[in-house]
């Protein structure tokens, strides 16, 4: 271990999802602290943490919303040559913004719900809405995670009143997609085992996500081999697309008439070991442990690369315990 960098967990932040976050970097930090040494950093600005030091520290970050997952905080660690695990700036940029996300998967030929993108101070016509999108929709900030602002209309009065009280500035609303929510893990551009998510208010917002015993998950998901093929390779082509390094988290809609649909995609995913993205890999036989040893390995190496140019990708199970 003395050979390795120091993992330096960073969490916190200054984002709507810093509770989550810190949550995220408790357990991240106690399972590394195993494996190799570690430090675990509580960030309260938007800035790199003067204790990094790029010849000591690799960085495994559990921020979480604006600043952490959108490219800011990727950006300010390459400009000090720190090496980071997870996706690199264009990569966290584009998939922290859902409109240009889906613009990118569409035009990949990745399917996507319909949608429209509009400013808070210029919403558009509950009307003209239901008569494009149905009169189910969902409203979704284009910049936010954790299912922060998300919200559901089944008719125009719903909408109206959802309508008249958005607190960021961008926002777009989805045709809703009835059927299963299924998420799935990508390591190192594979996809990991299929989680179905069963929230019991039959819709996954902020309060079936974090409070207990709200939703069910079934892992593997109960779906035929065939349809398991596909959305495993629609989640990887979605990696591919996007331009993810490392890891990521997919989040998708089976619909009823049995056609996926990609919803968005997570590069700094919840790192609990009941988060997805542990969820469905524990499910493909990789526990926590392991689990995080193969997101940090990319970056050790990348480190390794930059730092020691003579060492040989073979030694990495001798580097690494």
């Amino acid at each position: 271990m003395k050979n390795n960098p120091v993992v330096a967990v960073v969490c916190g932040g200054t984002s709507a999802e810093r509770e989550i976050s810190l949550s995220s970097g408790l357990a991240v930090a106690e399972a590394f602290g195993s494996l190799f040494e570690v430090e675990r950093i509580e960030l309260s600005e938007e800035s790199v943490p003067v204790q990094l030091n790029k010849k000591r520290h690799v960085v495994f970050s559990t921020l979480h919303g604006t600043f952490g997952e959108d490219g800011s905080f990727q950006s300010l660690l390459e400009l000090e040559e720190i090496e980071y695990a997870g996706s690199d700036v264009r990569s966290s940029e584009l998939t922290f913004d859902k409109v240009k996300t889906k613009s990118v998967l569409s035009n990949a030929g990745i399917p996507v719900a319909e949608q429209i993108a509009f400013h808070r101070q210029s919403p558009p016509d509950p009307g003209e809405v239901i008569e494009k999108l149905g009169s189910a929709v969902v409203l979704k900030p284009v910049k936010q995670g954790s299912s922060i602002g998300l919200g559901f209309a089944n008719s125009v009065e719903e909408l109206e009143n959802l309508l008249s009280d958005l607190k960021f500035d961008d926002w777009m609303l989805e045709r809703m997609i009835v059927g299963k929510e299924l998420s799935v893990g990508v390591l190192d551009g594979k996809a990991t085992e299929i989680v179905e998510i069963r929230p019991r208010s039959g819709q996954y917002d902020f309060a079936s996500k974090y409070t207990k015993g709200l939703t069910e998950f079934f892992v593997p998901a109960p779906l035929s081999a065939k349809l398991e093929c596909e959305i495993k390779e629609i989640v990887e082509r979605t990696f591919v697309a996007c331009g993810c390094r490392d890891y990521a988290r997919v989040d998708l809609m089976f619909s009823q008439s049995n056609h996926p649909f990609v919803l968005e995609v997570n590069t700094l995913p919840g790192m609990k070991e009941t988060s997805l993205l542990p969820m469905s890999a524990a499910a493909a036989g990789i526990n926590f442990k392991a689990l995080l040893k193969k997101l940090v390995e990319p970056a050790f190496l990348r480190f390794f690369s930059k730092y020691f140019i003579n060492i040989k990708l073979e030694l990495i199970d001798i580097i690494l315990p």
